[in-house]
């Protein structure tokens, strides 16, 4: 494109937008350099790192946690490329962006180590007191992510997946969530503050998204490609990575981490949150599967085991 070719193009741009050329360029005139600290937004990202305590390794606590909330909102930028696309979805478009999201959480689980090996036992069990009852429980983007997944049944609590009427509403099925189990005392069916602070702040958001994204989460999306395309060998192991990767591996690697920090059998601490973290955590007992349809009876059996 040469020059006349390129200012006609954005004058025709601007032109749509109501915007004569001569403003724009005479704006443009008078526009400052962009900087890479401007474009990134340095030096605010980098003042939104506040600890609460005078221990030193709260600092890194605080930034990986802040790096993971990075990456969930470009795994959930990368999902809507699926999920709210007016274009049809050919194979090789979902694969791809599985795919980026997959290597996301490639990124989470290997981190891990990054907070496994990067912060003092001793130090993070004095300042973890003063976190009560924050909990990384309450990460919205992440509960966004299982909803813009699979279908909502498959994220219901394990004792509930059979009987739940399928028809009833989406604040009932957010009753039965299976991370609510997490939040309640089971002796007295009394709701801990960690999970009354998230639904005051995230409920009624979580609902509509829960809605929003009924007929167009992830799963919903493949089950509506032709059947040759279902049938891509590339996009069921794509589905399958992403699944494992997603319910599996970054689980597990987040319940290692806290095992190290958390002790283990009897000695047990609680989250900050007050949940029984293992049996909150470990794939084998709650069984998220995103994709069932695209694992074998054997290996939805042995979930979490392999």
């Amino acid at each position: 494109m040469n020059k006349d070719e390129l200012l006609k193009a954005i004058e025709n741009k601007y032109e749509k937008l109501g915007v004569p050329l001569e403003t724009m360029l005479e704006g443009l005139l008078h526009s400052t350099p962009i900087t890479y600290w401007d474009y990134i937004q340095t030096d605010a990202l980098l003042g939104l790192q506040i600890p609460r305590t005078t221990e030193k390794d709260e600092m890194v606590f605080i930034m990986y946690h802040q790096v993971n909330e990075l990456l969930f909102k470009m795994i959930l930028w990368e999902i809507d490329q699926i999920s709210l696309s007016k274009e049809a979805i050919t194979a090789e478009k979902f694969s791809k962006h599985l795919m980026r999201i997959s290597r996301y959480f490639d990124m989470l689980c290997s981190s891990f180590t990054v907070m496994q090996d990067g912060m003092d036992v001793e130090q993070y069990l004095k300042f973890r007191n003063t976190l009560a009852p924050a909990s990384g429980f309450q990460s919205a983007q992440y509960r966004k992510i299982e909803f813009a997944s699979t279908e909502l049944i498959n994220l219901i609590d394990a004792r509930y997946r059979d009987t739940i009427d399928r028809s009833s509403s989406f604040k009932n099925a957010y009753d039965h969530l299976y991370w609510q189990a997490a939040g309640v005392n089971h002796k007295t069916g009394e709701k801990s503050i960690l999970i009354k602070l998230f639904e005051k702040k995230y409920m009624g958001d979580f609902i509509d998204f829960m809605e929003d994204y009924n007929e167009c989460n992830l799963s919903k999306k493949f089950q509506e490609l032709p059947d040759e395309v279902q049938k891509n060998t590339e996009l069921i192991e794509a589905m399958r990575h992403y699944d494992y990767t997603v319910n599996v591996k970054w689980v597990m690697a987040h319940y290692n981490a806290a095992g190290k920090y958390l002790g283990g059998g009897d000695k047990d601490l609680e989250a900050t949150g007050g949940s029984n973290w293992r049996k909150y955590m470990h794939p084998k007992y709650q069984r998220r599967i995103f994709f069932p349809y695209l694992w074998s009876e054997d290996e939805l059996k042995n979930w979490g085991t392999f």
